[in-house]
């Protein structure tokens, strides 16, 4: 197997090695001047601190919360305006920017658009026993314990907006009443019941009592016993013992059916509907935004009927598959992620296509670390990353605070929430991207590898025996093929490869002003250990079907969504007059489906050439 260069296969902007590796050389000695420029300077990180105290009204809080750099696809803030969007990706990233470059088949490529809607594209979690996420099942687990009833379905539409917001203020010591008090309109045993039943269970730390005035019934929510006791029962881990019953599992876990959302942002709408803290629930990966996705959550001990409730007034989300467990859920916990992928309005033909995905199947792709890693704005990650190991803060305060077109997400909104948080300079800089320069780096070796010794296992390469990585030696280079290789991260904590590529490593990183014998920082969370990662990724479960269609709005599958609501199949011509490409497969944690999509089309998958291909997926 030989690997195959990527010229001549992009539809609008073929790729040029030559011309890649010319423009990096040029950036390369930039930042090399650059950085010394900055070490005459004498500036520390001291002084940069200093700096961002200076800034700190241009900090602003956002939403996002954690990061999600092992994301299968990106969060880029696709629903804004369509043309300043378009405009920001102008100055965006192309692969070849990042050292993607090579492939493995050996196919003619051809073009194709993905995500030409967010439904193109759904993904189906793989837990840790196997099993992939569906949503197909609304119904609510029934107790065993028979004295215990969960609160009735009134008890969800008794209060008022008007109530629960007042009911809020008190329960947080954010008014100056010591009480709330709800008339209640239709006075019957029955009635008040449900009242005071509402306002314990959606207000924890809250009792009731009732009360006449004025001839009318009132019910009284009132705290019981001060800040003190509303802090304890408001922990995530002591929330109200005498409501949940012995026999249930702590933890609903439940399947979160969402669109066109991240997981996060997803969570933190369901914390807002359940006047819940975001960190009771857990998960085992995040989900890319602009797509259909499926996945399992833990929440502790909110009952299952309260989560299906808001399936009446969530848009975009589902919930079901409701089930009580002693156990949450960690991140990392799983064995991948299935997708279905839907690519429209592609020129291949059928030869072309059947070639590519059986080379998807038995070879697979190389795993590079996908455009969504690098940012998409005009200041890519990988150099903030580079400028931080070199300790030239003037560098990173030139590209944190550069003037880019378009919205600015991802790392800088995390910097600045930290920021807003915190008021801790150097908590603030934690949240910069370092790792996003190894991934750069790794591509680029990835790349001299496949260039400089092809698709086979070679001695010096580097294989894992468990968690160990060791070098291949000349008389075992039979038993191991391309499958089996692995490349380090460059960091403190491994080793490089025994030939040509090991040298390449320490070249690039003198180039960027680094040593590789030395990838501890003074600052310790950017101090890089390293890890490996396998070249050549094989999907599992590929499947493929060529449809044709003529309306370019019309679903091309069904989603688990339309199987539970009874929507039929979506009605095909069979000459229409485009042509997609309906693909699935399964891949590990922290691979990228866009390059393996990226290897069936061979052809530019970043942001800024799909904007050049087809700006109505924008919209």
């Amino acid at each position: 197997m030989e690997a195959v260069e990527m010229n001549s296969v992009s539809l609008k902007r073929p790729h040029s090695e030559d011309d890649g590796a010319s423009a990096d050389e040029i950036k390369r000695q930039k930042i090399l001047e650059k950085s010394k420029a900055g070490s005459d300077s004498g500036q520390s990180i001291e002084t940069v601190t200093e700096q961002l105290k200076d800034i700190k009204s241009e900090m602003i809080p956002n939403d996002e919360s954690e990061e999600q750099e092992e994301e299968d696809l990106g969060d880029s803030d696709e629903d804004g305006d369509p043309e300043s969007f378009a405009d920001m990706m102008k100055h965006g990233l192309t692969e070849s920017d990042v050292g993607i470059t090579k492939f493995v088949s050996s196919h003619k490529g051809f073009s194709g658009i993905l995500k030409e809607r967010y439904s193109d594209f759904v993904v189906h979690e793989i837990g840790k026993d196997g099993r992939v996420s569906h949503l197909d099942d609304f119904s609510v687990p029934v107790d065993d314990e028979v004295n215990f009833e969960d609160p009735s379905e009134e008890t969800f539409t008794v209060l008022s907006d008007e109530d629960k917001q007042r009911l809020e203020e008190l329960q947080l010591f954010k008014n100056k009443e010591a009480s709330v008090a709800i008339e209640v309109i239709e006075d019957t045993k029955e009635k008040r019941t449900i009242i005071h039943q509402a306002v314990k269970s959606l207000f924890p730390g809250l009792e009731t009592k009732t009360e006449d005035r004025d001839g009318k019934k009132y019910i009284i929510a009132y705290h019981a016993a001060g800040k003190k006791a509303l802090a304890k029962v408001r922990t995530a881990t002591d929330p109200r013992k005498h409501s949940w019953p012995k026999s249930r599992g702590s933890y609903c876990h439940f399947v979160l059916y969402k669109e066109n959302k991240d997981t996060m942002d997803a969570i933190n709408v369901l914390s807002k509907f359940l006047r819940v803290k975001p960190n009771i629930f857990s998960y085992m990966g995040t989900k890319d935004k602009r797509a259909i996705t499926v996945q399992e959550i833990a929440v502790l001990r909110i009952t299952a009927q309260r989560l299906a409730h808001l399936n009446k007034c969530l848009m975009n989300f589902k919930l079901g598959n409701f089930s009580y467990k002693n156990y949450p859920l960690k991140l990392g916990e799983l064995q991948g992620n299935h997708f279905t992928v839907v690519l429209r309005n592609i020129t291949g033909t059928d030869d072309q296509i059947e070639q590519a995905m059986h080379s998807l199947r038995e070879i697979g792709f190389i795993n590079y670390y996908g455009m969504q890693r690098f940012g998409t704005t005009a200041v890519p990650t990988y150099q903030i990353g580079r400028a931080i190991l070199q300790n030239n803060w003037n560098e990173v305060m030139d590209l944190i605070l550069k003037p880019r077109p378009g919205a600015e997400k991802g790392y800088l909104v995390k910097c600045r929430e930290e920021w807003a948080k915190t008021k801790d300079p150097a908590a603030a800089l934690k949240k910069l991207p370092v790792k996003s320069y190894q991934s750069y780096v790794w591509n680029n070796m990835v790349s001299k590898r496949i260039e400089e010794y092809g698709l086979r296992a070679v001695p010096g390469d580097l294989i894992l025996k468990g968690a160990t990585a060791v070098h291949i030696e000349e008389g075992d280079v039979d038993n191991y093929t391309i499958h089996d290789v692995v490349m380090p991260l460059p960091g403190f904590d491994v080793i490089y490869p025994k030939h040509k590529i090991g040298e390449a490593y320490k070249e690039m990183l003198v180039a960027d002003n680094l040593d590789i014998n030395n990838m501890r920082h003074k600052i310790r969370d950017y101090s890089l250990s390293g890890a490996y990662r396998k070249i050549i990724i094989r999907p599992q479960n590929v499947n493929w079907e060529v449809v044709a269609y003529d309306d370019p709005k019309i679903p091309l599958f069904t989603t688990d969504l339309d199987k539970l609501e009874g929507k039929p199949l979506p009605v095909l011509p069979t000459d229409g007059k485009f042509r997609a490409l309906k693909m699935e497969f399964s891949l590990p944690p922290s691979t990228y489906a866009t390059m393996a999509i990226r290897e069936v089309l061979k052809m530019d998958t970043s942001i800024k050439n799909q904007t050049q291909l087809n700006t109505t997926w924008l919209r």
